[in-house]
């Protein structure tokens, strides 16, 4: 069974809070390094299957420990199926625009513009690769536990048909969300490197979702890579106590030359 602890646990407090938007959910957390800048910038989207019941704040606790080893990190909010406005496509507009809000605060806060990775855990892991798939400025992405084919996340019932909500209908009643959205059915620049990193003991989001998608991916000539964690859940590829976690962080280290 994966350890849900680090949802509940109260987060490390963030340096400051940005708007990128005028709607409540639409604002991220930053948290700085004490070292010396410019710093590297992860932006970080959490997951919670797009729904309003689940927020930023568990997200924090990896948000801080990449801190501490001299990363920048943008901790984004959005709205979620449950809010006005979210699902799909006012969820993924708020991530586009969060993105697209970095450089002001790279001006703001002296980071490292051309060091910039995005990385989502599970729905989160969706968007960083839809944006991926829409962004042509990417270089690096990673999606943690991410329900990568949206497809199969209906097919499997993924949290009681929790990708219904996220696009309005199931894939016969709502098929351009589906294509739209679905990062199976996306081209991804060649030029952006992608990681998928799953525990073969997640119970919540298969690890044969991240597989398949990089043994397709390859076949197309993206530079897509996977690495499975045999012992770790779901919730372990977040969890900064967990034995997963030096292996999330040396990959985010390694694509950033941190």
């Amino acid at each position: 069974m994966d350890s849900e602890d680090i949802l509940k646990l109260p987060p490390p407090p963030a340096d400051a809070r940005e708007a990128y938007g005028t709607d409540p959910n639409q604002f991220g957390e930053i948290f700085l390094p004490k070292t010396k800048p410019p710093f590297p910038v992860v932006m970080n989207i959490h997951g919670g299957f797009w729904r309003a019941a689940y927020d930023l704040k568990h997200a924090g606790h990896l948000c801080g420990a990449l801190t501490a080893k001299g990363i920048a990190t943008w901790n984004v909010e959005y709205r979620r199926f449950g809010n006005p406005g979210g699902g799909w496509p006012g969820t993924f507009e708020d991530v586009r625009n969060a993105y697209r809000f970095i450089p002001q605060l790279t001006k703001r806060y002296n980071l490292d513009g051309s060091k910039i990775l995005v990385m989502g855990h599970s729905a989160g892991g969706q968007l960083a690769l839809c944006l991926a798939a829409h962004e042509l400025s990417f270089k690096r992405v990673i999606s943690l536990a991410g329900v990568v084919d949206l497809q199969q996340a209906w097919e499997l019932h993924l949290s009681n048909d929790a990708v219904v909500g996220f696009l309005g209908g199931k894939p016969g009643e709502a098929h351009d969300h589906y294509r739209e959205a679905d990062p199976m059915q996306l081209s991804l620049p060649h030029t952006t490197t992608q990681w998928l990193i799953h525990g073969a003991a997640d119970d919540v989001v298969p690890s044969v979702l991240s597989r398949i998608y990089t043994e397709q991916k390859k076949r197309r000539g993206e530079d897509v890579h996977y690495l499975e964690i045999s012992t770790a859940g779901h919730f372990d590829l977040i969890d900064p106590r967990s034995r997963a976690w030096p292996r999330v962080e040396n990959t985010v280290l390694h694509e950033l030359g941190a």
